[in-house]
């Protein structure tokens, strides 16, 4: 079946499904927002109808919280995403606790914080390991998936491609054909997705119903390009020093990743000055490795990626060289240098998947989320194969002292993010030979103006038990975890935290007797502050740019950008505010004219105005004027 409106894709949807729709969609980019918000009108406007939707990572644009926000966020918005992005209806009722009682939604995954105040979303959470999803889903009786595709014309003969969603359509499928289920699969053509071959390449028969309606033009969901600080930096300059040359590599997003990236590109194409960092600041190097070799060397066998998410960063590793080893695809006389379950990124970076030819488009597989992020199938062995020398890099919030880490949820329960393929990949870690998981801390965090520890004696949600301990990088070294005991790990966590809260690690580790009372804590280990990490980044600026591969922020906004985070952390206390207010009241307004008037503050009119003018002022001040570290 075709369908050239959304109108008539629903009215196809309820002739077929019937009153009850029990919906998968693709986690991120693949989602047809104008269906769901369409199913998810008419389902609200009549009692007699029923939506579940199964999904996870639901995209939605950003909210300012406060008049300030709003007028740094308001033309940004408009500008990146388009004044028509059609903004997912049911995340605007979750957060709203508005959710109609005939609609329920189940996330395995959240856009990261989005949803911490929303009751609904919180309660109908699932945690799961991304590759039981699939399963899931059959259990869950889902009568049909609604996706975003991509589609191709050569010589009359159309094609389509599950583009940036291979990961769970394909296995679902198939589960629900070898289970005898039912489902509907539709097919929403977007214009501007990229078309990708390989395993996401299917005929029109693949789809029950394709949906190609004029309506369908809205910009991609495109993630800004942000900045990269100097905390960031230095945990991505250590674990550059891991990553070994004929290997594999796996990573997420954000600035951590990108920080990685850019260091491996560093060590690549400015080698020279990449082993003079090493030199230059031994107090910043790595330690507690033990027999780990760490790595300085150029690419020359390349890598090989395979990852659940395929994000800017491996486009920036082809762009370089270093993404290119090249392993025989399974079943196939085809050589691939990367294969992926999904893609989000940037718009450069869709424009550079929309643009590859030859080998590059032939070697990046999108294919299915079991295929990446486990090694148990028919293709055991082979996989093992390919994935030699295996990095498998990933973020968590907080680690304990026992090596255990929490990555996606709250001590009181709220979920952050959500398991996803985190646990996958530690325990594939362990399962191959010369394979290490790593995972990504910023040693410490502020929280109104308070500063704590992330590493910390237990933590009440686990993602990844201690069994499972491995790597841990901090901005301060690596700490190598795996098969030590109790005590090693306790002493090589503490000399990579921060050296404010090390005595008080030390004390509960030798209060619950799993730390030698005789223990000290070496020299070596005794000055890591945060002005040691800003010395270091202030001396080698021009090696760590805040923005290593470009912003989507103009020059005049990232100034704003760096001014209103600072701000932000500060607003928690009238004390400080009260002080930066006073400090704005020195700074000339003609000095930052360009951000003022971007924030239409050059000229303020209301007396609202005029406080946030000269907060900004020293906001700017402090971050753009060259002032020195505080605290």
């Amino acid at each position: 079946m075709k369908a050239e409106s959304i109108l008539q894709a629903g009215d196809l949807i309820f002739s077929q499904v019937g009153k009850e729709l029990r919906i998968g969609a693709p986690l991120g980019l693949g989602k047809p927002n104008q269906l769901l918000n369409h199913l998810f009108d008419r389902v609200s406007q009549d009692p007699t109808l029923k939506m579940h939707l199964f999904t996870a990572l639901s995209l939605a644009l950003p909210q300012a919280k406060t008049d300030l926000e709003r007028k740094f966020l308001t033309p940004f918005s408009e500008r990146h995403f388009g004044s028509n992005y059609p903004d997912l209806k049911y995340v605007q009722a979750q957060k709203s606790q508005k959710l109609p009682p005939n609609v329920r939604v189940s996330e395995f995954y959240f856009q990261s914080g989005a949803l911490l105040g929303s009751k609904d979303a919180q309660r109908d959470y699932v945690s799961l390991n991304y590759t039981h999803v699939a399963q899931s889903l059959v259990n869950d009786n889902i009568n049909i998936i609604v996706q975003l595709i991509a589609a191709r014309t050569v010589n009359g003969k159309t094609t389509f491609s599950l583009s940036c969603n291979t990961d769970l359509t394909l296995d679902v499928k198939d589960l629900m054909k070898k289970n005898g289920r039912p489902l509907m699969l539709v097919g929403v053509i977007h214009p501007d997705l990229p078309y990708m071959g390989a395993d996401a390449e299917v005929g029109e028969d693949f789809f029950d119903l394709i949906v190609d309606s004029p309506e369908v033009r809205h910009p991609l969901f495109a993630l800004p390009r942000t900045s990269v600080d100097d905390v960031d930096h230095a945990i991505g300059f250590h674990a550059s020093r891991l990553i070994k040359d004929d290997g594999t590599l796996q990573i997420g997003i954000g600035s951590l990743s990108d920080s990685l990236v850019h260091s491996l590109i560093l060590r690549e194409k400015n080698n020279s000055n990449y082993l003079e960092l090493i030199r230059d600041f031994p107090s910043l190097h790595p330690h507690q490795v033990d027999s780990l070799p760490l790595e300085h060397g150029l690419f020359e066998k390349g890598l090989y990626g395979t990852s659940e998410m395929v994000m800017d960063g491996f486009m920036h590793l082809r762009k370089a060289g270093i993404l290119k080893r090249l392993v025989k695809d399974l079943g196939e006389n085809i050589q691939r240098y990367l294969h992926g379950a999904f893609f989000l990124g940037s718009k450069e970076f869709y424009q550079w998947l929309s643009e590859l030819q030859d080998q590059d488009f032939s070697g990046l597989c999108m294919t299915r989320v079991s295929k990446v992020n486990d090694l148990y199938d028919e293709n055991e062995l082979a996989l093992r194969r390919q994935r030699k020398n295996a990095r498998f890099v990933n973020t968590c919030m907080q680690v304990t002292l026992l090596g255990a880490a929490a990555s996606e949820t709250l001590e009181d329960g709220r979920v952050v993010s959500g398991v996803g393929g985190q646990y996958n990949f530690v325990a594939m870690a362990q399962e191959l030979p010369d394979a290490h998981s790593m995972l990504l801390l910023r040693s410490t965090r502020t929280h109104k103006g308070v500063r704590s520890s992330n590493i910390v004696w237990s933590h009440g949600h686990l993602t990844i038990p201690r069994h499972l301990r491995d790597i841990v990088i901090t901005e301060y070294g690596i700490a190598n975890l795996k098969g030590k005991s109790d005590e090693d790990v306790i002493k090589a966590l503490i000399e990579i935290s921060d050296s404010e809260f090390q005595n008080d690690l030390i004390s509960i580790a030798k209060k619950n007797g799993k730390l030698s009372l005789e223990y000290k804590l070496p020299s070596s280990a005794a000055s890591n502050t945060p002005e040691k990490i800003f010395n270091f980044h202030q001396q080698n600026r021009a090696l760590f740019p805040p923005y290593p591969f470009g912003s989507d922020f103009s020059s005049t906004e990232q100034n704003l950008a760096l001014a209103l985070t600072a701000l932000k952390e500060t607003s928690h206390s009238k004390t400080a505010l009260l002080g930066l207010l006073i400090k704005g009241c020195c700074v000339k307004a003609s000095a930052y004219k360009s951000e003022l008037q971007r924030m239409e503050l050059f000229e303020p009119k209301t007396l609202k105005d005029h406080v946030f003018q000269r907060l900004v002022l020293a906001t700017l001040e402090q971050k753009i004027g060259g002032k020195p570290w505080e605290k």
